[in-house]
């Protein structure tokens, strides 16, 4: 991964954009990371990851005998309204 300053990213933003294009690029300020730029495509694909892992959870909660939204709402409605 490429490591550009912060003032280099923005006094050759065009030439960021097209690193970024290649592979992700860390931004520094003074030093230390504090952004990463990459390429819409990377994104995206870092999104379809991101939701598949938690429909595989999703999924694997359903299956454990996890209540869905409308039960729990039931159930705090019902907690809620309770009298000591």
């Amino acid at each position: 991964m490429k490591t550009v300053g912060a003032k280099e990213a923005k006094d050759g933003f065009g030439r960021l954009l097209d690193l970024a294009q290649r592979e992700p690029v860390t931004i520094e300020k003074k030093g230390r990371p504090v952004a990463v730029v990459l390429s819409l495509e990377e994104y995206q694909r870092l999104e379809a990851l991101d939701d598949a892992w938690w429909a595989a959870r999703a999924e694997k909660a359903g299956k454990e005998g996890f209540i869905g939204p409308e039960e729990s709402a039931r159930l705090l409605k019902e907690m809620l309204s309770a009298k000591d």
